[in-house]
């Protein structure tokens, strides 16, 4: 988790959001949810973070949304990961659907 939240600040990932799913879904106990201003700066987040979660021996990860690169889903088993261009965000808005608009659920970022 913390070595997900390093790199997408190291990526100046923008709008980050962690929700814990812990008891609300067996999916995934973590879901983050971030944004980037272009296709280019998804794709760049989204490959960065695939490398270093496979460099600390995470996976195997499945990804979706390449290489449209308007929403990237990164699912690493117990962390999930949405990298958004931000209209595309604000479409699906998927803090609303898993509640994660409680001020204690947001990441400074």
């Amino acid at each position: 988790m913390a070595l997900a939240r390093h790199c997408l600040e190291e990526m100046k990932a923008e709008e980050t959001v962690e929700i814990d799913l812990a008891g609300k879904t067996s999916i995934a106990d973590t879901m983050i949810i971030t944004s980037g201003r272009s296709h280019r700066h998804v794709g760049a987040i989204a490959d960065r973070l695939q490398e270093a979660l496979k460099a600390a021996g995470t996976g195997p990860l499945r990804v979706e949304g390449v290489p449209a690169c308007d929403w990237v889903l990164i699912d690493a088993g117990d962390l999930i990961v949405h990298v958004f261009r931000p209209e595309v965000r604000g479409f699906y808005n998927l803090e609303k659907m898993w509640g994660a608009d409680r001020p204690h659920e947001r990441i400074a970022g």
